[in-house]
């Protein structure tokens, strides 16, 4: 089983990792910001990640890490 974190300090809220995720459960949190302002984006369930790191390689921000 994997798991996927997100700094939320450092997650501009791009959508990127949303689009990429083959399982797609990322969303970006819309009720939630961040010390900048932004909307972080999170895993909505871990459970079904599949450790591919999509979301990691595609992240700008270098703000998710996926560990298995």
């Amino acid at each position: 089983m994997a798991d996927m974190k997100v700094d939320r300090d450092r997650c501009k809220g791009c959508g990127l990792c949303v689009e990429a995720c083959p399982k797609k459960i990322i969303t970006i949190r819309r009720d939630i910001r961040n010390q900048k302002g932004y909307s972080p984006a999170e895993c909505t369930d871990v459970s079904q990640c599949i450790g591919c790191a999509m979301c990691f390689l595609i992240c700008p921000d270098c703000a998710i890490k996926v560990e298995k």
